[in-house]
């Protein structure tokens, strides 16, 4: 149901409330989202090849685990998001110029999509990233976290 200002979220009384989706039919869905990590020269020295590497550990190896977690947690977080059986989530990192590049992708079969599952991923991934890096320099910058591409729901992007 949606409510006169056209939310899906928010009740009659516009109150917010979890949307009801048990008419929906079950599809494959999937979301992918990215987010950049700029990381000042200091931090990109450091830089082995696969990884950085920090006295807390392998940056990237942390930052692969983390963002899958929190893909996992993402209805403890988020108030209204579905708590969804996920198929599958990959957490890929890689350097590209003076960024780190974060891109996390959820698959499941539901009745809603995982959109905000792939943006937590990638967000956690990126916050896990300045966290094990800050040692060296606070000059870090997540400059963007954004939706990719979602598809197996009504609009697919």
């Amino acid at each position: 149901m949606i409510n006169e200002q056209g939310f899906s979220h928010l009740n009659a009384a516009d109150q917010p409330a979890m949307v009801d989706v048990s008419g929906k039919t079950d599809t494959n869905r999937e979301a992918v989202a990215e987010s950049r990590v700029f990381l000042p020269e200091i931090i990109r020295a450091q830089f082995s090849g696969t990884d950085i590497h920090t006295a807390k550990g392998a940056v990237f190896q942390t930052a692969i685990l983390a963002g899958i977690m929190a893909a996992k947690k993402t209805p403890d977080l988020i108030p209204l998001c579905h708590t969804l059986l996920l198929n599958g989530c990959q957490v890929d990192i890689h350097l590209e110029g003076e960024e780190a590049v974060v891109r996390c992708t959820v698959k499941t079969t539901g009745k809603t999509g995982v959109e905000m599952e792939a943006l937590t991923g990638a967000s956690i991934a990126a916050l896990t990233i300045y966290d094990m890096c800050k040692a060296f320099t606070h000059g870090m910058v997540i400059r963007e976290t954004k939706l990719i591409s979602k598809t197996g729901g009504k609009r697919d992007f």
